[in-house]
């Protein structure tokens, strides 16, 4: 019997010569990452543990993005400074202050590489699969005893295969491929499951549409979800094929259950409040209301994603009233949207551009919502109070949907607005 992807993964780095689903292993994680949100839980723990050093500090990274800038005194004064400390006290030389959302700041920095074991302090870990990484988000308790003996048990999990075909059509991305899976399987149907991307249509996703729906497998309960490493993977990695190409399930392998979808046929979609599996066609929402529109996050804050909202945007205005946001995920993606123009059609469009970092994602400032307001956004979740007050409204869609839809304040199909 061969293996799946996450089992090869696993078997590789805890040195198994042969693992079951459900067995249990002892891994040494290759990364391990931080954000600002749990610095001051993992130095209380840290402490109680009675940890004097770190197994590896080199393996560690904190990164400042989900308080940065500060939103409020507390900020400052608990979380940043924790992380500064933790920093200092235990030898942790890769800090990173505001420079951008710390998923993608793991890729850019390529802390989370093919066929290694990183874990962190965040649900949506789950986005270096997008290379073919076994990642998955822990507790502050598990990541200080992890530090500490530089090692961590898994549970060997069963996997659910996605077999991809065909190319995207005019006005259909990423974000709508993975809206589709979760509106097919639910919010917990790979619960402790790894999700496993292969087949023809792998290569008509760019390694950014690749991180987008690797990030929101984490929706569907999934321990990891992973993309074969093929051709783009390596160039992304400056790695040579031939080292990675393991990275893909043997003909054999067992699944739990195998899915079909051909990028063809899928169209524009979006995730309804009140639940990211409460899945929609375009067709069954277009036109309702909204008052603002987020351009962001871990998911869909890439340059290629700055890119295709910006095209539909160039020369013209947003609607009337309607709150624009746009937060580029990283610094270097931020720079390199200046270079290219797009923050400059942003801008002129009637956007307002702000600062790398989480932002309305995660519930800080840059545009919460008030009582009875929905958004557009390109984030991840749309859980209830997420972006704003309980009673507002979060639709989730791919930049598309949310670039032609900031254009005429509802909710748009961008397959008529895309030259």
């Amino acid at each position: 019997m061969g293996y799946t992807m996450v089992e090869k993964i696993l078997m590789k780095n805890s040195k198994s010569g042969h693992v079951n689903v459900g067995d249990i292993v002892i891994a040494k994680p290759d990364m391990f990452m931080i954000h600002d949100i749990y610095t001051p839980y993992l130095l209380d723990a840290l402490k109680e543990m009675e940890t004097e050093e770190l197994d590896d500090p080199e393996k560690v990274t904190i990164m400042f993005d989900h308080c940065m800038p500060t939103a409020v005194p507390d900020n400052d004064s608990y979380h940043y400074r924790a992380g500064i400390e933790l920093g200092e006290k235990f030898g942790i030389s890769k800090l990173h202050i505001g420079e951008g959302i710390c998923h993608t700041l793991m890729h850019e920095y390529r802390y989370a590489k093919p066929g290694t074991v990183v874990t962190a302090t965040d649900s949506h870990t789950t986005t270096y699969g997008g290379a073919g990484c076994f990642c998955t988000g822990i507790g502050t308790t598990e990541m200080a005893a992890a530090l500490t003996t530089g090692e961590l048990w898994f549970k060997v999990p069963s996997a659910i295969k996605v077999i991809l075909k065909g190319k995207f059509k005019k006005g259909v991305y990423a974000k709508d491929l993975i809206e589709t899976i979760l509106g097919d399987i639910r919010s917990d149907g790979a619960q402790y499951k790894s999700i496993e991307f292969v087949g023809e249509g792998v290569k008509e996703l760019s390694m950014s549409a690749r991180f987008t729906v690797a990030n929101m497998g984490l929706e569907a309960g999934a321990k990891c979800a992973l993309f074969i490493a093929d051709e783009q993977t390596a160039d992304y990695y400056d790695m040579k094929l031939e080292d990675i190409s393991w990275i893909q399930p043997d003909d054999d392998a067992e699944y739990e259950r195998t899915l079909i979808y051909d990028l063809g046929e899928l169209e524009p979609s979006l995730s309804c409040p009140q639940g990211v599996d409460n899945v929609h066609s375009i067709k069954e929402v277009v036109g309702k209301k909204i008052h603002e529109v987020y351009l962001g996050s871990c998911t869909n804050g890439s340059l290629e994603d700055m890119k295709i909202a910006a095209e539909i945007l160039k020369g013209k205005k947003v609607a009337p009233y309607l709150k624009f946001i746009v937060v580029p995920a990283t610094n270097k993606v931020f720079k390199e949207s200046i270079k290219a123009g797009y923050i400059q059609t942003f801008i002129e469009a009637g956007g307002v551009i702000s600062h790398p970092a989480c932002a309305l994602c995660c519930g800080m400032p840059y545009g919460l919502l008030a009582d009875d307001e929905a958004i557009l956004s390109t984030a991840n979740r749309n859980f209830i109070g997420r972006m704003g007050t309980k009673k507002s409204l979060i639709y989730l869609g791919s930049p598309a949907v949310a670039a032609a839809s900031a254009l005429n304040g509802v909710i748009s199909d961008p397959r008529e607005l895309e030259s």
